[in-house]
């Protein structure tokens, strides 16, 4: 399983320029001397992604830098940075350790807090090594960490994709994602359950039937992948990839009027 990624996949992932990952190492109390080769752990990837919030809330990277070194005194012996939630609430910046709230720079407690503050914007990850444990991530925030995650390291993908789904079991776009993502390593049981999954949720999408038109024709079962297909592009008749695999599977079948048909169409939508 994929463990550590370097400065630049750090940076793409990230989607920051060199100057803005330097300033992000920098507030997060990493050596500024780190080169291309660094590895950076999973949680090092979470804290700089929160240090990156911060500062487009405006925080200085001084202050971020201040704050970060005054909460490491703060927290008991066994407790790490990654441990607690740390997040911008308008000017100020504020810690949440699942029990309490306050204000690391001044170490003031802060009572009767809003609702909102109990799903925060920039948290950092909860748990140690590579292993992802509830943290008070939302599903939008896990299935977004998990779309960037994608390219760099599927199994982390595949394990945030699942931190969303603990939190909103309905959504369908991680459903679609995670069985792609066992799809293309070949576990197709668990791929068609998870197609199969967003479909209960989603009868209309044509993106999860495609994917499970796809699924069926690795498996051989050519049947039932053509009903698939035509159920994808009755509900979206612009899905050219699903319009030339019918065409191909009713070639095989020696129908030849259909393949026509779907190959104008698939021809036609790719601008032929």
């Amino acid at each position: 399983m994929r463990t550590y990624f370097t400065t630049l996949e750090v940076a793409r992932i990230l989607n920051l320029s060199s100057l803005c990952l330097r300033s992000c190492l920098q507030a997060a109390l990493y050596p500024t001397a780190r080169g291309a080769s660094t590895e950076f752990t999973f949680q090092d990837l979470l804290l700089l992604k929160t240090t990156k919030g911060l500062l487009d809330a405006r925080v200085p990277v001084a202050r971020v830098r201040k704050i970060l070194h005054s909460l490491k005194r703060q927290l008991p012996g066994d407790q790490q940075l990654w441990n607690v939630t740390i997040y911008a609430d308008g000017r100020r910046v504020v810690v949440w350790d699942g029990t309490a709230h306050w204000q690391p720079d001044s170490g003031q407690f802060l009572f009767d807090f809003e609702p909102r503050a109990m799903a925060p914007q920039l948290p950092l990850l909860k748990g140690a090594g590579t292993a992802l444990s509830p943290t008070p991530l939302t599903a939008e925030q896990w299935f977004d960490l998990a779309s960037e995650l994608e390219k760099h390291s599927p199994e982390e993908a595949r394990r945030a994709y699942e931190q969303a789904l603990v939190r909103d079991p309905d959504c369908v776009a991680a459903h679609i994602n995670l069985g792609r993502l066992y799809h293309h390593t070949r576990e197709f049981d668990r791929a068609e359950a998870y197609y199969r999954t967003a479909l209960r949720h989603e009868p209309d999408d044509p993106i999860a039937r495609y994917n499970l038109g796809v699924l069926l024709e690795d498996i051989k079962q050519p049947h039932a992948a053509i009903q698939a297909y035509l159920q994808a592009v009755a509900r979206d008749p612009t899905l050219a990839d699903a319009h030339y695999n019918l065409a191909l599977l009713y070639e095989s079948e020696g129908k030849k009027t259909e393949a026509i048909r779907h190959f104008r169409a698939a021809h036609k939508l790719r601008g032929g």
